[in-house]
């Protein structure tokens, strides 16, 4: 088996890869979402040539060997492309085994994986964020929330004056003491604020404190986790394996969250779920919208022995990310059921490929 060919589907923000093989097997990924045109220019340029030719069941060699020959350029756009070409291939190899791509990981270590509703949103008022996750809680049965503190990246400023003051508390008197609640500053705080907020976190029990500083200030995020009872998560915005050991090694985070899309596919994701194990920290991935990537990170941690804690869930109705798939994910009191057919158990709808622009490279 060869991987004949390695095609990209570009609409608006997302891009799905097929790859084929040179005896019929087709498999389906995809790249992170966001600035993707970009991302398809360097898959076809950076990443496809490496793959080209080779053996699809040499996927994580492949995977190292793309990143060591793009050496000098780490960033996050050949991580971005890379993504798409391996999630493709581990559709590829459950597909010619018969069987989900969660028993390739490394088996069924669960039945079903808890995922909580996540919002994205700082432009609502905590009234208004109260009622809506208060009824997707009562409609789908989640046993957890999360809501967005501070602002992304703001230097101790707030979406709007006094919100994150107002929102904790009014979460959890809404939502009441069986619900869990977490917060994601998306690194929007210095680290005397970041610890000030994080204690009024705990004093209304929240459960988990995501990305207090900014993700590049890891010394600063541990002075936060040093500081405080209320797990502090983080690693959604990383790629480097050596930063993964770096934030489990010195404790830097109680949770990490390693993003597929991001950190270049599943091959790199399982390694930071494998580290985490060993450090005995939970692994949550990180996973904001209902794509492909939703699919993946459900693999991901039905596979994973340190995927123990919810999974996120996206709030918001994306009109890019609908339609892409079939049959798509269901959420049933607050689980979701652990993958059983072959790859990653999907196919792409007919009307995505009539609209996406496609783009193929051989060998």
């Amino acid at each position: 088996m060869r991987i004949e060919s390695i095609e990209t589907l570009l609409r608006g923000p997302l891009a799905v890869v097929r790859v084929r093989t040179d005896d019929g097997v087709e498999g389906i990924g995809q790249t992170a979402p966001y600035e993707a045109a970009h991302t398809v220019r360097v898959l076809h340029s950076m990443v496809a040539p490496v793959f080209l030719g080779r053996d699809p069941w040499d996927v994580e060699t492949l995977v190292d060997t793309c990143l060591r020959t793009h050496y000098k350029f780490p960033g996050g756009f050949v991580h971005r492309a890379l993504a798409g070409v391996d999630t493709a291939l581990w559709d590829v190899l459950g597909k010619a085994a018969g069987r989900p791509v969660a028993k390739l990981l490394g088996g069924q270590a669960r039945d079903t994986v808890p995922v909580y509703v996540s919002s994205m949103r700082r432009d609502i008022t905590p009234e208004a964020e109260a009622e809506r996750l208060t009824a997707l809680v009562a409609e789908h049965g989640f046993g957890a929330v999360k809501i967005r503190v501070g602002e992304a990246m703001g230097r101790d400023t707030d979406a709007a004056p006094g919100r994150t003051e107002r929102i904790v508390p009014l979460m959890r008197r809404e939502l009441g003491d069986t619900v869990d609640i977490s917060a994601d500053a998306n690194g929007g705080y210095s680290v005397g604020r970041a610890i000030r907020v994080g204690r009024l976190l705990e004093d209304h029990g929240y459960f988990h404190y995501e990305e207090p500083t900014p993700f590049t200030e890891l010394d600063r995020c541990a002075e936060v986790t040093a500081a405080l009872d209320i797990p502090v998560s983080g690693g959604e915005q990383d790629y480097a394996l050596p930063q993964f050991h770096r934030m489990l090694s010195e404790r830097a985070v109680r949770i990490v969250q390693p993003d597929i899309g991001y950190i270049g596919g599943v091959s790199r994701a399982r390694k930071v779920a494998v580290l985490a194990e060993a450090a005995g920290v939970p692994c949550t991935p990180h996973c904001a919208n209902h794509s492909l990537l939703q699919l993946f990170t459900l693999h991901l941690a039905t596979a994973m022995p340190s995927c123990v804690h919810y999974q996120e869930w996206s709030a918001e109705e994306t009109p890019w990310t609908t339609g892409v798939y079939e049959p798509a994910l269901r959420v049933e009191q607050g689980r979701l059921t652990a993958p059983t057919r072959p790859g990653w158990g999907v196919e792409l709808t007919p009307s995505f490929v009539r609209e996406a622009v496609g783009e193929v490279s051989r060998g």
